[in-house]
């Protein structure tokens, strides 16, 4: 069974500790369904990958200047913007169920299929291009990552949909250290484009995509409080080098 949860929390790092809380609600039992879940900003947000380099990756004195926070996801990959108009989502999912998910080229085809499939049914076609980027004609509109437990993984992206300000990226961040050969050394700008969805639309088809039976009635939030306060409201984390 898979269970559905459409929550957005008041701060990024809030929103980023969910994924880590349900990867490790799950882990220790306590989650016993497979969960999409879905939220969508109200305001920027940087969101680094595990390893990122926040002085290279990031325009810090820029974000600052607009009080757009700064915060270290649990999986890896490469430094993101995320704003009105993004849709995140992470889907939990438990490798007794999905046997083949332990080897990392099997769950990426496998969740970028679904996440493709669910843009295809509003209309829109696009393509796997890299590791696990999806584009439109060549540019990107989704970046994804992954982290890997035991028993279970953690399998989250960005979905660029309708009205979302690409330019913030471009003002944002700089070009990442390691790029797919596909990008072409292109800068955001070039390198960007939207899904022509609005993000109701694209939750909608999510849902419908991964056959979700109900929605998930309680989630972790005292893990979400003591991740925010031990971890992810902590410089040491967020900037670290």
């Amino acid at each position: 069974m898979l269970l559905s949860l459409d929550l957005t929390l008041p701060t990024a790092h809030h929103n980023v500790a969910l994924d880590e809380a349900l990867l490790d609600a799950a882990e220790m039992g306590d989650l016993q369904n497979q969960v999409l879940r879905m939220w969508c900003p109200s305001s920027p947000a940087i969101v680094l990958g595990r390893s990122s380099k926040v002085e290279q990756e990031v325009n810090v004195e820029y974000c600052r200047s607009l009080d757009i926070p700064i915060v270290r996801r649990c999986s890896g990959g490469a430094t993101i913007l995320t704003s009105e108009n993004c849709l995140m989502y992470a889907v939990v999912l438990n490798y007794e169920r999905n046997p083949t998910l332990r080897m990392l080229d099997a769950a990426h085809k496998f969740v970028m299929e679904k996440i493709r499939n669910a843009i295809s049914s509003c209309g829109v076609a696009t393509q796997r291009q890299g590791t696990c980027d999806l584009t439109i004609d060549n540019k990107k509109v989704s970046g994804n990552a992954l982290r890997c437990k035991r028993n279970w993984l953690v399998y989250h992206g960005t979905l660029i949909c309708d009205g979302m300000d690409l330019q913030l990226i471009s003002d944002c961040l700089g070009n990442p250290r390691r790029q797919p050969e596909y990008r072409q050394g292109r800068s955001h700008a070039e390198f960007l484009t939207h899904i022509p969805i609005g993000v109701e639309v694209l939750k909608s088809a999510l849902i419908q995509e991964w056959n979700c039976s109900g929605q998930l009635d309680r989630w972790p939030e005292e893990s979400v409080s003591l991740l925010v306060s031990e971890k992810y409201s902590q410089d040491d984390w967020n900037l670290k080098h």
